[in-house]
């Protein structure tokens, strides 16, 4: 069993940042992949980005790419989320995930075994 608890959501203006936390526990050891995802108010949870937690090799959705960047600590088992450049389209309850090893859905909800609760981010104009 895998608990995932995200934090470092907030409100802020376009062109700001906000580095998101999500911290693991339980075992830990046994995951490979993680990942973040958001959803915006009405509509569908998107896949954000993910990391392979062995290799540390990341992909990004297109709309985040050069903006945004997934890292990890794996002393800390921490996921980060480092979110630059913000824009209103960012808004979003953002959620992360943990995979215990790769499938071909890691860009999809079902990728994934376990979920965090989730921290919101609003990003004004």
């Amino acid at each position: 069993q895998v608990q995932l608890v995200e934090s470092g959501g907030g409100s802020v203006q376009a062109g700001g940042s906000l580095r998101l936390s999500c911290v693991a526990s339980g075992y830990v050891d046994d995951l490979s992949f993680m990942g973040w995802f958001r959803q915006a108010p009405g509509k569908e949870r998107e896949w954000v980005a993910f990391i392979n937690t062995v290799n540390s090799w990341t992909d990004y959705t297109n709309s985040v790419k050069a903006r945004f960047a997934i890292s990890q600590d794996k002393i800390k088992s921490t996921l980060y989320l480092q979110m630059n450049n913000l824009t209103p389209e960012d808004t979003g309850m953002y959620s992360c995930a943990a995979a215990d090893r790769w499938n071909s859905r890691l860009r999809e909800e079902g990728g994934y075994k376990n979920w965090g609760q989730g921290t919101q981010v609003t990003v004004s104009s």
